[in-house]
């Protein structure tokens, strides 16, 4: 059987051209307005290297893997993760590629990735080298929920100013590790890409 056929992602054309309209990180944010890109700045100081063994985790696969944050610069939850996924993608090896592309300008786009059916942002789409969909992760990472969960729902209240605390910050940017981890394991043992590369 052909390996086409085989392995076939209907919408990696769809993905391509999405990929195509992203920016690089730095673009994005110098597209921005400059008050906004500022908190995304000021926050990728703030959190924690990361270590070595999550650098471990996420070199050595030897394989393209190209990373589409779906964003708005104005969305809280983006200037948390933003610099996050960006850090993430530095530590990767070199053939992992990091792209953004605002929420509203694609709309064939913000729609395909709704959560929930709300345009949500960020949504993180994994595309390989032939801009098949790996996976896709997006809106909230598990420990913003827990925490929501304890601020907002009960006696509770949010403060919604609060920075949040480094451990915070560690926790949420070590669920990225962890799915970026995952991803790329996948694409390293996809049948038709170890049969391409000869591994």
């Amino acid at each position: 059987m052909d390996e086409k056929a085989e392995y076939l992602d209907i919408r990696s054309d769809f993905w391509s051209g999405c990929w195509a309209e992203a920016e690089s990180y730095g673009d994005y944010l110098e597209g921005s307005d400059p008050k906004r890109a500022r908190k995304w700045e000021s926050l990728g100081a703030r959190i924690p290297p990361l270590g070595a063994e999550q650098r471990a985790r996420l070199t050595g696969y030897a394989r393209t893997v190209n990373v589409l944050v779906v964003s708005g610069v104005w969305c809280g939850d983006c200037v948390r993760q933003g610099p996050m996924i960006r850090q993430i993608v530095e530590a990767c090896d070199q053939e992992v590629s990091l792209g953004v592309i605002d929420r509203d300008q694609n709309p064939k786009l913000r729609d395909e990735v709704r959560i929930l059916g709300a345009a949500r942002v960020p949504v993180v789409v994994f595309l390989s080298e032939d801009f098949h969909e790996v996976g896709r992760f997006g809106d909230r990472m598990l420990t913003t929920y827990r925490l929501k969960v304890e601020t907002e729902i009960g006696d509770a209240c949010a403060v919604p100013t609060a920075e949040l605390p480094p451990e915070e910050l560690s926790a949420e940017r070590d669920e990225w590790v962890t799915i970026f981890e995952r991803m790329l394991l996948m694409v390293r043992l996809a049948p038709p890409l170890r049969k391409r590369h000869g591994d």
